[in-house]
């Protein structure tokens, strides 16, 4: 594969032998003229449905104010691109942004993400002294 301003510089000596001008972007739109051009391949993998029928719960943390860790805990799903195609990183990171569960699954199913908080939920140390809040983006895996 050859982009097309390597291309047109390997081809400038032999159109200049035969008095062809021609830049860039003439050399775009030939190219795009003849569908000659590769189509960019899309970056990112879409993780998030907010606007799902499921019920959507009401943000709780909008004036909280944290003192320890084990009162909030934040989970978002990044994808990581491997050999097979994407899989899917659970993340839930406290409020000492220490990573206190993790999954990773082949699928934006909800089995990762319960993988996730279940390993966090193992791990816990103060059980019972604040009342523990699980923020998400609201996400259908979190419905």
């Amino acid at each position: 594969m050859l982009g097309t301003r390597k291309l047109l510089y390997l081809l400038l000596p032999e159109m200049e032998k035969h008095d062809i001008k021609m830049g860039r972007d003439l050399l775009y739109d030939l190219l795009r003229f003849h569908r000659l051009l590769i189509r960019r391949r899309k970056r990112m993998v879409k993780t998030t449905d907010s606007y799902h029928w499921l019920r959507k719960y009401p943000n709780l943390i909008t004036h909280l104010a944290l003192s320890a860790p084990e009162q909030l805990w934040v989970s978002d799903i990044t994808n990581i691109r491997t050999l097979e195609g994407f899989s899917y990183l659970s993340l839930t990171d406290a409020y000492s942004r220490k990573i206190v569960g993790f999954a990773l699954h082949p699928s934006l199913e909800a089995v990762g993400c319960i993988a996730a908080l279940g390993m966090a939920i193992d791990g816990r140390k103060r059980r019972s002294l604040f009342i523990l809040i699980h923020h998400s983006d609201r996400g259908i895996q979190y419905c």
